[in-house]
């Protein structure tokens, strides 16, 4: 079996072959990080078109564009993701294909804003069919040097392929299709899309580091949280630019680092590769439960920029609307990481009752934002996610157990 390490002399060229599925050590590549970089503008660009059309007073018309072109950032990267855990050789021809889908995530992201206004997609199209492109070739070359793999890869390659045609179709041939012939068309090929590795992996199942998947997805969500960040500073900045500031937008930033703190902390109460490597037949579970999880906390930053900004009264949404905005994503947030993980421990990772009463909180408190003011009722989503948190990390689980007994007997996640 070839080095997985090679040296720097040797990385012009390395011949592709499936990586250990117990590589000691094995943590994500400053390839991945840059890879990863290129989606902050994506996810920024989508949020903020989310974030003006919650402030418009348009919440479900902003919605649908942005969970349709969110799935296209997800996706993408995830099926990077996955194959760089397989088959990242890290030589020249694997950066350069690299390098390809990062620029179709560019252009992807360039289109972001007329298909939130004027429902084109056709540059997001585009730009997913660069990275489309990118992702195929790797497949080939999988196929071409990795006999063992062929069958997989050239079913991965082919599929890909279709369906990719079925976008390319459906984003430049209906324009003038009613919306919902539109959503219907996305639905089906998003399903189809979401069928491919299933299929693909009929003929053999691909060699992904259960360790390295869950890093990756960490550094993603981290991301994300990110972005929450920075939606909400720059927000926080406009208002003090405008010499408007108050007790609630004070209130209303501080609630966001606070719900940052609790989601990141609820993410990472217990570490998911143990499971992972255990339960690897639900990865499917687990990894595609995570476009409800990431589009959640991308829904958060939006949400919680509107909230800022409607301390300034620039927003037509009423208080109710803008506190629901940042309920409903703390709400799906909580709830899919919880369904995402029973997948691969044995316990939720905090009781369920505290669960159930924390989303309910999140999506009672919005009703009294109209007497209250939207940043009473933020403040009350906030001490629903730290109370929750706390119990977690008060309360060891069969997660835990499944952690420690991963580390005694494997010696994984030391050092």
């Amino acid at each position: 079996m070839p080095d997985s390490h090679p040296s720097p002399t040797m990385r012009i060229r390395v011949r592709m072959s499936a990586r250990a599925i117990d590589e000691p050590n094995r943590v994500s590549s400053p390839l991945e990080l840059l890879f990863d970089l290129t989606f902050v503008v994506a996810i920024a660009s989508a949020t903020a078109q989310l974030a003006h059309s919650l402030a418009s007073g348009h919440a479900l018309h902003g919605l649908v564009p942005f969970l349709q072109v969110f799935f296209a950032i997800w996706w993408a990267w995830m099926n990077f993701t996955w194959f760089a855990s397989s088959y990242d050789t890290d030589d020249v021809a694997y950066r350069l294909l690299t390098m390809l889908q990062m620029a179709g995530v560019l252009v992807l992201a360039a289109g972001v804003p007329s298909a939130a206004q004027h429902s084109d997609y056709r540059a997001v199209a585009l730009g997913y069919l660069i990275m489309r492109v990118g992702l195929v070739g790797q497949w080939l070359r999988a196929a071409f040097e990795d006999s063992s793999s062929r069958p997989t890869a050239l079913r991965y390659a082919a599929a890909i392929s279709l369906v990719q045609l079925g976008w390319l179709l459906s984003s430049f041939a209906a324009g003038g299709w009613p919306e919902i012939s539109r959503l219907a068309g996305f639905v089906l090929l998003a399903g189809l899309e979401l069928a491919i590795p299933r299929w693909a992996e009929r003929r053999g199942r691909t060699n992904w580091h259960p360790h390295h998947i869950a890093e990756r997805y960490g550094l993603f969500t981290i991301i994300l949280l990110g972005e929450v960040v920075l939606a909400a500073t720059t927000a926080v900045q406009r208002a003090i630019e405008m010499r408007r500031l108050s007790a609630s937008l004070v209130t209303i930033a501080g609630c966001a680092l606070v719900l940052v703190f609790a989601l990141w902390w609820l993410y990472f109460l217990h570490p998911a590769g143990p499971g992972l490597a255990e339960q690897r037949r639900h990865s499917y579970r687990w990894g595609y439960g995570h476009y409800a999880i990431f589009s959640a906390v991308a829904a958060l930053g939006a949400g919680l920029d509107v909230a800022v900004e409607q301390t300034s009264g620039h927003v037509r949404a009423s208080p109710t609307a803008v506190s629901y905005a940042v309920a409903i994503p703390v709400g799906a947030f909580v709830v899919a990481l919880g369904v995402v993980h029973a997948s691969i421990f044995q316990g939720p990772l905090v009781q369920r009752r505290a669960t159930a009463t924390c989303v309910g909180v999140a999506l009672l408190a919005p009703l009294m934002a109209r007497w209250t003011g939207t940043a009473t009722a933020i403040a009350a989503i906030a001490l629903a996610c730290v109370v929750l948190t706390s119990i977690g990390i008060a309360l060891p689980t069969r997660a835990e157990t499944t952690w420690t007994r991963s580390c005694t007997t494997t010696g994984i996640g030391r050092g």
